[in-house]
């Protein structure tokens, strides 16, 4: 670990909360240096929904290693960029009905959402993007902008701009459809909103505390979009790819986005990969004007063609995800009636899910105690308030009963230890 003390920035932050050395992973499990296994129910913040070190992709990958396959690129036509793009097209969007230009931006989901954003401000005229409360985008300016989260904000150095904040979905409370308000603001010219390019909306939001959008409302968010003539991007990079059940997260709705960011599980193995799916009509981009020189992650492109063949071909694998999501949420919804007295509760879908408990302090003994029975699990949310489930989608049945037991155990144990305090230390009775 003095290496890392030595030399390593402070701005680290998951080596904080897991302050081991990992040298293996498979699967859902990690070792660290001192042959500790861990179950991983945090999983590269939703990069590795296909697990560590996949066997099907280290297969191909290797083979295109040994003969001696492209590695960078830049942008041009490469034999696995071609493969990727000729299985997206077929198993994903045209089994869907979709007709998408695909972007190739930088490899992290900030450039895709930067890149989704200019181009909505280009194709329209405007400068402003309707963003949500909670939302989270990224960090580098412009994605910083439409991030709401003050923590992330403050660091930026600068005014952030060229964003409208409006309330997600339950914000306001359970009864009142947010979109309502949206619309009427756009429809005043007295309301202080210019008219924007486009939303950009998360329909999970994972660091904002897991909050869901009901299909209703997405779909009225889209309607007023259609009326208003702004352009719809969905940034799916970490509710995508499977993690609410099917391949994008806005399909239960029947939400057709004029933009869609991906990247995260995106290339398979956890490399780097990011795309922008937009509509023919908007891919209005003059050459180079967004690019990037690792725009081109051919080994990117071979292991995310391979998950698309391998799991995507057809329904079982969405199928075995929603059945283990009914599991996950049967689980977290007996634990919530047994602790905190009526203050926990369940939030997400699919395998999105997590356990709202109201204090960042219980959440943050919970994550830690589960970590010392062999866990690694985050926090998320405002306050980190929200013990976040991310385990791998090809997670074991005895495994995923496993790491659920654990998070029982330790929010059983800080419940105890909270309730033995004195009261005037107690932060709230929740156990």
């Amino acid at each position: 670990m003095k290496i890392f003390d030595e030399i390593e920035s402070e701005v680290q932050s998951y080596a904080r909360s897991f302050p081991r050395v990992f040298s293996r992973a498979k699967g859902e499990l990690m070792w660290d240096e001192e042959g500790n296994q861990y179950l991983d129910f945090l999983a590269g913040a939703g990069t590795l929904n296909y697990g560590h070190n996949n066997p099907i992709f280290k297969e191909v990958l290797l083979d295109y290693i040994q003969a001696d396959g492209i590695t960078h690129g830049l942008d041009m036509h490469t034999k696995a960029k071609g493969e990727f793009l000729q299985a997206l097209n077929e198993k994903i969007l045209k089994p869907r009905n979709m007709e998408y230009v695909v972007q190739f931006t930088g490899p992290t989901g900030t450039n895709a959402v930067e890149a989704a954003m200019k181009i909505a401000r280009n194709v329209t005229g405007q400068q402003n993007i309707v963003t949500f409360t909670n939302g989270f985008h990224g960090v580098s300016l412009g994605s910083l902008a439409a991030t709401g989260n003050s923590h992330h904000r403050d660091a930026a150095g600068v005014s952030l701009n060229g964003t409208h904040r409006m309330p997600f979905d339950g914000y306001l409370g359970e009864n009142i459809d947010t979109t309502e308000y949206l619309d009427k603001v756009l429809s005043d010219s007295s309301s202080g909103i210019n008219s924007p390019a486009a939303v950009i909306v998360e329909t999970v939001q994972g660091e904002g505390g897991i909050n869901v959008a009901s299909a209703e409302w997405l779909r009225n968010l889209q309607s007023v979009c259609r009326k208003h003539g702004l352009l719809f991007i969905v940034d799916d990079i970490q509710a995508g790819c499977g993690r609410t059940g099917d391949y994008f997260s806005f399909e239960e709705a029947g939400i057709e986005p004029d933009i869609i960011t991906l990247s995260k599980s995106l290339g398979g193995y956890g490399l780097p990969f990011a795309v922008v799916l937009m509509k023919p009509e908007l891919d209005q981009w003059k050459p180079g004007e967004h690019n990037g020189t690792f725009r081109g992650n051919n080994l990117a492109f071979v292991t995310a063609k391979s998950a698309i063949e391998h799991y995507w071909s057809d329904d079982k694998f969405s199928q075995d995800i929603k059945r283990k999501g009914k599991y996950i949420a049967e689980r977290l919804d007996n634990i919530v009636s047994k602790y905190g007295e009526g203050h926990f509760t369940r939030k997400g879908r699919g395998m999105f899910q997590g356990i709202d408990c109201v204090s960042g302090e219980i959440a943050g003994k919970i994550t830690h105690s589960a970590f010392k029975q062999g866990l690694i699990i985050e926090t998320s949310g405002a306050d980190d308030h929200i013990v976040k489930l991310l385990c791998p989608l090809i997670i074991s049945d005895q495994n995923l009963e496993k790491g659920i037991d654990i998070i029982e155990s330790a929010i059983k144990e800080v419940c105890a230890a909270e309730a033995d305090m004195p009261e005037e230390k107690v932060y709230f009775k929740a156990c």
